[in-house]
């Protein structure tokens, strides 16, 4: 098939991840960045060889024509950007966050469908490589009806993206609903919704654990949160952490018939061990059955280096690659759109979870906007 024509609308960091997968990928050809800060869109283009370089989406969508528009900006902005890509003919990806709400998100997936063009997300971490290996356990059965499932995911505020964060009361994160957790939860709840069905209930608590900086924007915002989720007889419990080191990324899968544990970081799924022979002795084999299996995914990472698929964004160009399959009509969506509105529909609930546990003291939100007011004008 022809290379499909790519357009990139935002052109921040995670616009080179984007750039350098499309290429990968072997399907896509970038042909035009876009960001309202001009400096943006031309140091994307410069360093990276692009042709068009534009502040106007509705322009570049008339002048390039593109087959598929990578959204890379902040989630307020995407539904308006979706339409416009839509009605100019072309797939969307999204990046994560999908959207601001539930309802936006309904709404870009109606308009997807009455375009009759494909619309998905970087739920990437389903396609790291643990996640890969997941699928045929699932698939099989192997692990038997799915019972619980424990998820954690680590955010390190001392990180490029955590810094950007904390030193910026103007940064798009203080603008959303959930905050820090609205911005990385699509990464912990991408992995347990295939599990789960559309009912479901949550309980939250989340709270700051880091001491105040004297800013009243950024020292409003949480930075540890754990929630339980039910959906029929499946239970899912999660951690969302600033501080637990080293940074976490972890998934457990419990099933009547077995369990599995992926680490996300580590790139490894191992079985948990059994203890299955009699008194002490049997307490020493499920070790040495674990770290055959840790052996089992060093071999297996190492074959992935050498044939280099290891790259730290793999994940992006597996799904991508799947994504563009359905964009050429050959594939299924990787990512079903009930998946997706799931996912922005339990955000939701956790927002409004912590919003609830914590009610609002209307005389201080007005002293802190008008701070945050004042520091703009400064």
């Amino acid at each position: 098939m022809n290379p499909l024509k790519v357009a990139i609308i935002g052109c921040g960091k995670i616009a080179d991840g984007h750039v350098e997968q499309i290429r990968a990928t072997g399907r896509g050809e970038v042909v035009a960045v876009c960001d309202r800060e001009p400096l943006m869109a031309e140091q994307l283009a410069v360093r990276l060889g692009i042709p068009g370089q534009y502040t106007d989406a509705a322009k570049m969508l008339a002048e390039t024509r593109p087959d598929v528009v990578h959204i890379a900006t902040p989630p307020d902005s995407h539904l308006m950007l979706a339409r416009l890509c839509f009605d100019a003919g072309c797939h969307v990806f999204m990046e994560k966050p999908f959207a601001l709400t539930e309802a936006q998100s309904r709404e870009i997936v109606d308009l997807a469908a009455r375009a009759g063009k494909q619309v998905g997300v970087n739920y990437l971490y389903n396609y790291e490589v643990p996640g890969l290996a997941l699928e045929p356990i699932i698939a099989k059965g192997e692990l038997g009806e799915i019972v619980h499932l424990d998820t954690s995911y680590g955010y390190n505020l001392a990180g490029d993206y955590g810094l950007a964060v904390m030193t910026d009361p103007n940064h798009w994160v203080h603008r959303l609903p959930g905050k820090l957790f609205h911005n990385v939860l699509d990464h912990v709840l991408a992995k347990v919704v295939p599990f789960l069905g559309d009912e479901i209930e949550t309980q939250v608590m989340a709270f700051r654990r880091r001491d105040p900086i004297g800013s009243p924007i950024v020292d409003a915002m949480h930075d540890e949160l754990r929630f339980i989720l039910k959906s029929g007889k499946v239970t899912v419990s999660g951690a969302v952490g600033a501080h637990g080191r080293p940074v976490a990324h972890h998934l457990t899968v419990v099933g009547t018939v077995d369990t599995v544990e992926l680490d996300y970081t580590a790139r490894t799924l191992v079985r948990r061990a059994r203890w299955a022979q009699p008194s002490a002795l049997g307490r020493l084999f499920p070790a040495w059955v674990q770290a055959r299996q840790y052996a089992g995914n060093a071999r297996r990472n190492l074959g992935l280096f050498r044939r280099y698929e290891y790259h730290y964004f793999q994940c992006m160009r597996v799904l991508l690659s799947r994504f563009y399959d359905s964009v050429q009509g050959s594939a299924p969506p990787p990512i079903p759109t009930a998946q997706i509105l799931r996912v922005t529909r339990i955000i939701d609930q956790i927002v409004a979870g912590i919003a609830a546990a914590e009610p609002i003291d209307t005389a201080s939100a007005q002293d802190q906007q008008t701070s945050a007011d004042a520091g703009v004008a400064a």
